[in-house]
């Protein structure tokens, strides 16, 4: 069995300016590189789970965010860190449009994403971590059973969450 960490991505591992899907428009936070690097050194598998309403908005295409997700993983391997899998949903069950306007047992709060990667990769979900910045995000991993919930910048106090203010301090709870 694997261990995993899950990081959500607008908030975490990029500042969240809302809707953001071009490289131009995207900053890093800061040690998430660190964070990771550490995470690998340690064992821990690096899964991305990101809600992207945006796509279901109709904001941006699965193309225009899949190309900028390639790009972020360039970035993590350049910077000693790798991401093993990026998981999105890109439904909305009440903004969405078209074939986007559902609710999806994908989309946080519900563990669908966690799930998904729990089953192919072979995951310990007890001696996982799951690095949020909203609550929907802590939601989802406590119903998929993630072992460790830390919340980035807000406090929730629900689950046994562990708030941090900054990412370095993430790598001591690894």
């Amino acid at each position: 069995m694997n261990k995993a960490l899950f990081l959500d991505r607008d908030g975490v591992i990029n500042v969240d300016y809302g809707y953001v899907y071009q490289k131009e428009n995207f900053t890093f936070n800061p040690d998430i590189f660190q964070l990771v690097h550490k995470a690998r050194e340690r064992g821990y598998l690096v899964i991305i789970v990101t809600n992207q309403a945006g796509i279901g908005r109709g904001y941006y295409s699965e193309e225009d965010f899949l190309e900028l997700m390639d790009w972020v993983s360039i970035q993590f391997n350049l910077n000693s860190g790798r991401i093993d899998k990026t998981y999105y949903c890109p439904f909305h069950p009440k903004h969405g449009v078209g074939n986007y306007l559902k609710d999806s047992f994908f989309r946080k709060p519900n563990p669908g994403m966690l799930l998904e990667a729990e089953r192919e990769f072979s995951i310990d979900m007890k001696q996982s971590l799951m690095i949020g910045d909203n609550p929907s995000d802590m939601e989802a991993g406590f119903a998929a059973g993630v072992g460790k919930l830390i919340c980035y910048g807000f406090d929730f106090p629900k689950h046994d969450a562990k708030r941090i203010d900054s990412l370095s301090q993430a790598i001591g709870l690894l």
